[in-house]
């Protein structure tokens, strides 16, 4: 049995995990990595994965302004037609 390093419970069964497996803290619900044989880290997925958001959200922004910039040729193109 493993200890969990946030909240200290120590009843925390790895036996049906393997290294690398990830679960939460059945006592405070924390997110957890198997390590070795009984031996548990906090899963510092979470932040991992609220970078890459925030990388993707960049991009997104960055497509969007290109679509703006596309957008405005577009509307000239528009615009020309019309006063013709």
């Amino acid at each position: 049995m493993a200890t969990c390093p946030e909240c200290e419970f120590d009843e925390i069964e790895t036996a049906d995990y393997e290294e690398g497996d990830t679960f939460s803290c059945p006592e405070c619900g924390k997110n957890l990595v198997v390590t070795g044989a009984d031996e548990v880290e906090i899963a510092d997925d979470d932040d991992d994965d609220l970078d890459d958001d925030d990388e993707d959200d960049e991009d997104l922004e960055d497509e969007d302004e290109d679509d703006l910039d596309e957008d405005d040729e577009d509307g000239l193109d528009e615009e020309e037609d019309f006063d013709e």
